[in-house]
């Protein structure tokens, strides 16, 4: 493989953004392109390439003195993303609920209980894996990508530091404003819709800043 194949390049970046957003890197940690393309077998071109785009995206920060690391975030900035978080996701599932059939109602009930599994395994990058699908899964039937890809960079910028706040949360059961999400899709129901998805989110984030 020629060390500039694109392809190369395009792996390792959804590679390490798939790390960065489930939280398998914590926050603050060091990174260094020789330590990125050593341990992906690569040479440094495409490992720069990657690191330039996550860097762009906020899933990585870049000092003036060149060090790479992934973001750890203070409460301003939780709060900012959290603000975020509660403006847009509302916004997607409403968008959603027009096509949210019962076959998808279905698939992310049984979502809710791959979350309620990995709770009980103390699954911490299961449990937000699966989390995330659950939202994802949802706001895809809004039909609204420009949106979507803004909310999936706010999931990438606090990965780390909502798998640093799932070692702190003793948590023993799935999150149970999703239950409110289900009820208010099968009743059709957008208001209710609208102020579970956004208990969902602030509920969560509120713990990050108490923690």
């Amino acid at each position: 493989m020629s060390p500039t194949d694109p392809t190369a390049h395009e792996r390792l970046y959804r590679s390490l953004r798939s790390q960065i957003m489930l939280g398998e890197l914590p926050p603050g940690k060091a990174l260094t392109l020789r330590g990125i393309a050593r341990d992906h077998h690569l040479s440094m071109t495409p490992a720069r390439e990657a690191v330039r785009r996550l860097v762009a995206e906020g899933a990585l920060t870049l000092s003036g003195s060149g060090r790479v690391a992934t973001p750890a975030l203070s409460d301003d900035r939780i709060e900012e993303l959290a603000a975020l978080r509660a403006l847009i996701e509302p916004e997607l599932a409403a968008r959603a609920l027009p096509r949210a059939h019962f076959a998808l109602i279905d698939r992310l009930a049984t979502m809710n209980g791959r979350i309620a599994d990995a709770v009980e395994r103390h699954d911490a990058v299961g449990y937000i894996r699966c989390n995330l699908d659950f939202h994802r899964m949802l706001y895809l039937r809004a039909q609204a990508p420009a949106m979507l890809a803004m909310l999936e960079t706010i999931w990438l910028q606090l990965g780390p530091t909502m798998r640093a706040l799932y070692g702190r949360v003793k948590r023993n059961e799935p999150p149970r404003h999703h239950r409110m999400i289900l009820a208010a899709l099968r009743a059709g129901d957008e208001p209710a819709l609208r102020l579970a998805v956004r208990a969902d989110v602030t509920h969560g984030l509120r713990h990050l800043t108490s923690a």
